[in-house]
């Protein structure tokens, strides 16, 4: 059983009605993307990447954040005109100027009278959509908030991120704690300015700090925004059931969770990197949604989500009853990990429309 807090928190009031996710269909193998550029033939193994899922040429962050969302609130049995709030966070918007969140909020029938916008943080801002529709829940401001993290892979063709940046979606549809089957027990935010990965205005590409990105920017932020919702909460790893992190590999999760303190096997179940790439936006939050769809009652779930720029989210999770049912209201991680079907770098370049960067 998990403890109880003597003083309620205001998320305590809210949590996740309906969650949802897409992973496209399509995958290149990481072997190949190594091979083609001239990579050392183990970096693929030593980052923990098998393969990436990447967008077709009719799939864009709308269309795989639309049917996210479309899940989610099909699992919550929620009727979209009482969607009070749409955000949508990505790093890939199809529009320079023009939201994706209007697109999607229009396309699912939500009501016309809401708050909708886009969020850029990096890979955190679906992260920072769902502590905006926490905190407008638990204000009674709105009933129901959806926040969707979706994004298409982001790099430079020839660049290290392009055996790891992949593109997928996952929604996840707050409302009020008594409806939900997941309960936010709390969440704190570590925020610094951290040039660890960037894209000006205008560049096609983004461009990283290497090395940089792990330590001060990942995991800095993560261990930080972790230990202080533990003393918040008073707990320790020993408390949780499971623990996500942002995944952009498949080392750095499983780093950042033995330096916290917790053991593999609470990592490996919601970790996803291995099969399709870090989907940007949707990372932490698809690993989330693999673990909600294996966990039980009373289960207490840690979810640390990062940004580069940079920050960090991170959340407490107690599942309630009704979960198993909620689950087989749509398509679960594990059975979108496994419809697939692989392309050739050549083909994925083509639907994607890359080319490369002019260097000197």
């Amino acid at each position: 059983m998990f403890r109880v807090l003597c003083v309620p928190r205001p998320e305590s009031l809210t949590g996740i009605v309906g969650w949802g996710v897409y992973i496209p269909r399509q995958r290149v193998k990481a072997d190949e993307i190594a091979s083609l550029w001239g990579f050392e033939k183990t970096l693929p193994k030593a980052l923990w990447i098998e393969e990436k899922a990447v967008a077709s040429v009719d799939e864009d962050t709308v269309t795989m954040g639309w049917y996210a969302a479309k899940v989610a609130i099909e699992r919550g049995n929620v009727d979209p005109e009482l969607i009070g709030a749409v955000f949508v966070g990505t790093e890939s918007k199809p529009y320079a100027v023009k939201p994706s969140a209007t697109i999607i909020a229009d396309a699912l029938g939500i009501s016309k009278k809401k708050l909708s916008t886009d969020m850029e943080f990096a890979c955190r801002a679906g992260g920072e959509g769902i502590r905006l529709a926490i905190a407008l829940v638990a204000s009674g401001t709105i009933k129901y908030g959806l926040a969707i993290g979706s994004d298409t892979a982001q790099a430079s063709p020839g660049d290290v991120l392009e055996l790891t940046a992949s593109s997928g979606a996952a929604a996840y549809l707050i409302g009020p704690a008594e409806e939900s089957v997941a309960q936010f027990e709390g969440v704190v935010t570590y925020v610094t300015d951290t040039p660890d990965f960037w894209r000006r205005e205008g560049s096609k590409y983004p461009t990283h700090g290497e090395i940089f990105t792990g330590e001060p920017a990942y995991f800095h932020h993560i261990m930080s925004a972790v230990k202080m919702l533990f003393d918040e909460l008073g707990l320790a790893p020993s408390d949780f059931d499971y623990a996500v992190f942002h995944q952009p590999n498949g080392k750095f999760p499983l780093q950042v969770g033995k330096k916290l303190g917790f053991p593999k096997e609470k990592i490996l179940p919601g970790i996803v990197t291995p099969w399709i790439g870090n989907t940007y936006n949707g990372s932490a939050l698809i690993g989330l949604a693999k673990v909600l769809e294996q966990a039980k009652p009373g289960d207490r779930i840690l979810v640390a989500t990062f940004g580069s720029g940079a920050g960090s989210d991170a959340f407490s999770i107690v599942v309630r009853d009704g979960i198993g049912e909620r689950v087989g209201r749509g398509p679960k991680v594990e059975d979108l990990l496994k419809r697939k079907k692989y392309v050739s770098y050549a083909q994925y370049a083509k639907s994607r429309r890359l080319y490369i960067r002019n260097i000197g």
